[in-house]
């Protein structure tokens, strides 16, 4: 059994919360990141703590359904721009984004829908696959909202997301482990070939390097994972680095919340790399998460149960 302390892994940085009454956490990293491992930690923390979620998924701010998104590529490519992406503002409804995090944030309400990426998620949605279902209001009397996407701490000269977000996460694997992952995603459970990922790839290097990485400068943590095998050419790599084979650096963005000894004392094999880091075996994130981000989400919930 875990004992949680929060006095001890979170102290008070005396900073304003974005939104007592109604709470946004925000999850952000590229496809094929990890991001979905991340949300399952949190659902575990929030059935468990009998918290009460409003989930939100990036890719229903895409802009374009995926037939429309084919069709867009092929006109950008027409005239000569080949870097059109779902990395990119243009691709996607930030402004309808960064409205839903500030309407959450000052009502607890919002608009927003839903994408099916299958078969399987469009049968349960009752929409084709590739596409979109309408716009609804959240669910009422919800703790947090919750987010997990490409753009959840996205800062442009347009919009500001990040601003919006109480808790923001980043998971960024080192670039050849998360093309690795995205590869053997892509290939084996949607049916791609490697061509084709690649060609992705290489499309999204401008807004990877643009928009999404920012974002991890605006994160109060980021999780990134680094294999301890060969992934030099993850192009032909037959499998991804398991836990085991990998290292996690935890970066937070302020140390000073932190009771670093007692997390290395509670993850065996752990120990800080930087003032603001901790390194872990990569078989031990659930459990880092676990402590981490616990007392973090607990004390959100009391200080919205506080709030006049």
């Amino acid at each position: 059994m875990l004992i949680y302390r929060p006095n001890s892994i979170l102290k008070s940085s005396g900073k304003a919360p974005m939104s007592v009454k109604h709470p946004i956490i925000s999850i952000t990293g590229s496809s094929g990141a990890g991001t979905s491992s991340v949300k399952a930690t949190f659902k575990q923390i929030f059935r468990r703590e009998r918290i009460s979620v409003a989930y939100v998924e990036g890719d229903s701010f895409h802009r374009y359904n995926r037939e429309e998104m084919k069709a867009q590529m092929g006109e950008a490519q027409a005239k000569g721009h080949h870097n059109f992406s779902h990395f990119g503002p243009a691709a996607n409804l930030l402004f309808e984004l960064e409205k839903l995090f500030r309407e959450y944030g000052e009502t607890g309400s919002g608009s927003y829908r839903h994408y099916a990426h299958d078969e399987n998620e469009a049968a349960k949605l009752g929409v084709p696959p590739g596409t979109f279902t309408k716009w609804e209001e959240l669910p009422p009397n919800t703790d947090i909202l919750f987010y997990e996407g490409l753009h959840g701490a996205v800062v442009t000269d347009d919009v500001n997301v990040a601003r919006y977000a109480d808790l923001k996460i980043g998971v960024v694997p080192v670039i050849n482990l998360e093309w690795t992952q995205k590869l053997h995603r892509d290939r084996h459970s949607r049916g791609y070939t490697t061509e084709a990922v690649t060609e992705t790839i290489l499309r999204r290097m401008h807004d990877y390097v643009y928009y999404i990485c920012p974002q991890f400068s605006e994160t109060d943590i980021n999780f990134q994972r680094a294999p301890t095998v060969d992934t030099s050419n993850p192009f032909v790599a037959r499998s991804i680095p398991t836990p085991d084979e990998s290292i996690v650096v935890i970066r937070f963005r302020d140390p000073r919340d932190v009771d670093f000894p007692y997390l290395v004392n509670m993850i065996a094999g752990s120990w800080m790399s930087r003032a603001n880091s901790i390194v872990i075996p990569g078989n031990r994130l659930d459990l880092a998460m676990q402590l981490i981000l616990t007392p973090r989400i607990l004390e959100i919930v009391k200080r919205k149960k506080n709030a006049p």
